[in-house]
């Protein structure tokens, strides 16, 4: 096959193409160096590879070596692994083995000062000759400590940029522990950051959930094709367990140095599993205690297996991951506690009132279910729906404020009875805007019986001067009052409560908002109301919609 080379005039340096790859560009540097130095000497300079192939020839401007003689010196050289060789049946011709620790291959340099002086004197004790039979071994010896430096900044440099790039994938997990995030979405990013960095066939993170009761290992996210069931999930825990007694920080498996320790499937050729450890009550990550989750790899690529700096970045990356999960386990505990905490707020509520007992949590559905119906008209986002269904719940927190001879008076309220109550939402305000987290919602309580045509109260707001949330909630308040038995009237029809709000648009009640509830599956909307909010609804158990929206404010 022809070979390709490349020619530099000015140096008559002669270099093969197809072996550049095998070098450093240092090495090369070198190479072209030392010949340079020899040209000097009226003499030229070659060197061949370990398959006999020649690397460079680098020529002085008095003669021309043979190729072909230099591979036949190449050979005889590389077969004695002598350090110096000298040749003279075509000329003074010096040979020796160059050792390239970047790839671990072995160079033959030529030194051929050609014929003219043969007869001069005895080649072996020429002046010239001895010198560069010694310029030749000196830079065999620098040639391979440069290869050796070489080969070890390149492997620091590999350390390097996998180090670099494992930070990046944890400082990468870390910012992205947002604790409103799905466990699902997190532990996908841990997936598809690690397989950027560990190249294998299938990756897959299983975290704990409660089915049925019992507590199960299922399947969180996953990259690439790993084929892992029920059956597999189960072995894959026990093996894990059984290895981390053991002393060992991971299950670390494959056939490349013996055989199998257990069985796997026939796809399977190797396999890394670590654990995702929760805390136990003493705040200390036990394996043998709590294992919430795995988190299991199969059939690495760029490599024959899994080694001890793999165990490493899986456990740190597991580690992470399980920090977030319980961290996100927490976080719904606290929401649960605050929405616990604001219900029993509102049952305070309406046990001074027994007429409107379970008006706030009413009231507060009809906000989100208006809400719902404004998002095309008002680009509502499902952030801003929560906050209107919370600012509903707790819209009359201010009756807390307001005494109870006044809220459970029977029949109609005096002047200055009703001059009371018109305090309470104010007070629900002031009450609201003490809590930082809260004050998204205050709105809604502020305004929620403001009018349009500026007869309302506390501040008389006319027409647009009234927030979205306070319109919303007014016509949801308005509408339970309505449908609700009083101490000094029966509850109206919904046909009647309709035909009210119908009178009351562009004056008490904003017309968008009015029509688009009064347009909207009115029935539909009492059939839950008369279930107790209990059925399914959306996408979510209205039950559990509390613990969702008040996400949205502990942050």
């Amino acid at each position: 096959m022809a070979k390709r080379y490349s020619f530099n005039n000015n140096l008559k340096d002669t270099v093969l193409d197809t072996t550049r790859h095998k070098l450093s560009s240092a090495e090369l540097h070198e190479l072209k160096r030392f010949g340079r130095t020899i040209n000097k000497f009226d003499a030229n300079f070659g060197v061949f590879d370990a398959h006999n192939d020649l690397v460079l020839l680098s020529e002085c401007d008095k003669f021309k070596s043979d190729p072909e003689y230099f591979k036949g010196i190449s050979k005889s050289v590389l077969n004695k692994k002598s350090k110096i060789s000298q040749f003279g049946s075509k000329g003074e011709i010096s040979a020796t083995v160059l050792t390239s620790g970047f790839e671990t291959i072995a160079l033959v340099g030529i030194i051929d000062t050609g014929d003219k002086r043969s007869n001069l004197l005895e080649e072996s004790t020429r002046p010239e000759i001895v010198y560069l039979n010694e310029m030749l071994s000196l830079f065999a010896e620098s040639f391979c400590t440069l290869s050796k430096c070489q080969k070890q900044i390149e492997i620091i440099s590999a350390e390097l940029s996998q180090t670099y790039e494992e930070i990046m994938l944890l400082h990468k997990l870390g910012t992205n522990m947002n604790i409103t995030k799905s466990d699902i979405n997190f532990l996908q990013i841990a997936c598809d950051s690690l397989t950027e960095i560990v190249s294998v066939e299938g990756m897959a993170i299983f975290s704990e959930k409660v089915i049925d009761g019992n507590a199960r290992l299922v399947l969180a996210a996953g990259s690439g094709l790993i084929d892992v069931d029920e059956r597999m999930i189960v072995l894959l825990q026990s093996r894990l367990m059984e290895e981390i007694n053991n002393g060992k920080e991971a299950l670390l498996d494959s056939d490349v140095d013996s055989p199998f320790k257990y069985d796997w499937p026939d796809n399977i050729k190797n396999i890394i599993a670590v654990p995702l450890l929760g805390k136990n009550k003493s705040g200390n990550r036990f394996p043998d205690e709590n294992i919430i989750g795995i988190m299991v790899a199969a059939n690495i690529i760029d490599k024959s297996d899994f080694d001890s700096s793999d165990i490493k970045l899986f456990n740190s990356v597991a580690n992470s991951c399980a920090v977030f999960v319980e961290n996100g386990k927490l976080f719904d505990d606290l929401k649960e506690l605050f929405i616990g905490s604001l219900k029993s707020l509102t049952s305070i509520i309406d046990a001074k009132d027994e007429y409107t007992r379970g008006h706030s949590e009413r009231v507060a559905f009809i906000s989100r279910w208006i809400a719902e119906r404004l998002t095309d008209e008002f680009s509502l986002e499902e952030e801003q729906i929560h906050k209107v269904y919370l600012a509903g719940l707790l819209h009359d927190i201010g009756k807390l404020g307001i005494e109870e001879v006044v809220l459970r008076k029977k029949g109609r309220l005096n002047t200055e009875e009703f001059d009371r109550i018109k305090k309470h939402p104010s007070i629900g305000a002031g009450i609201l805007d003490g809590i930082k987290q809260m004050r998204d919602i205050v709105p809604g309580v502020l305004y929620h019986h403001e009018r349009i045509d500026g007869k309302g109260y506390p501040y008389g707001l006319v027409g647009e001067q009234l927030p979205l949330m306070g319109k919303i909630i007014q016509i949801a308040d308005c509408f339970d009052a309505m449908t609700s038995k009083r101490t000094y009237r029966s509850e109206m029809t919904i046909e009647k409560a309709l035909e009210e709000i119908k009178k009351g648009l562009g004056t008490q009640f904003d017309e968008n908002v009015g029509r688009v509830f009064i347009n909207s599956d009115i029935y539909c909307l009492w059939d839950i109301i008369q279930d107790g909010l209990t059925e399914s609804y959306g996408t979510s158990n209205f039950s559990e919609y509390g613990t969702i929206a008040v996400g949205t404010l502990v942050r």
